[in-house]
């Protein structure tokens, strides 16, 4: 990888691992102040599942980082698609209400979460130029 293209992947990682940290901190809250059921197990396996994927973001290089951030970013969009479908016609017989703890939150960041690793993982994909190679 290029010294130019080090810097600006190494602060969208930072960025990306703090936005799945986010995400799943979000889904363990909402586990400790009382969802349970179907939800709260859905729930933790978000949280687990964000909290590995944001580990595995900073400490992976070259093909597995890869790998993570379409991972990350499959992640955010069904998170982002889930409380959507819960908003509008349900999912799995569960359906959401705006005014439920940290729903407005967490569409507003896992929507920033699609783009944030949609960039990243386009920047993780991008192949060095060859030296001497003409643009």
């Amino acid at each position: 990888m290029t010294d130019s293209r080090q810097g600006p992947l190494l602060v969208l990682r930072i960025l990306s691992a703090l936005i799945l940290l986010a995400i799943g901190g979000i889904h363990l809250f909402l586990i400790f102040d009382g969802v349970g059921g179907l939800l709260g197990t859905m729930f933790v396996l978000n949280g687990i599942a964000g909290i590995v994927l944001a580990v595995a973001i900073l400490v992976t290089r070259g093909a597995l980082l890869r790998i993570v951030t379409i991972l990350s970013l499959l992640f955010v969009i069904a998170s982002l698609a889930a409380i959507l479908l819960a908003l509008t016609v349900g999912l799995f017989g569960i359906t959401e209400v705006w005014s439920f703890t940290l729903v407005p939150e967490t569409v507003i960041i896992e929507a920033i979460g699609v783009v944030v690793l949609a960039i990243t993982s386009g920047l993780a994909f991008r192949r060095p130029r060859a030296v001497g190679s003409a643009a």
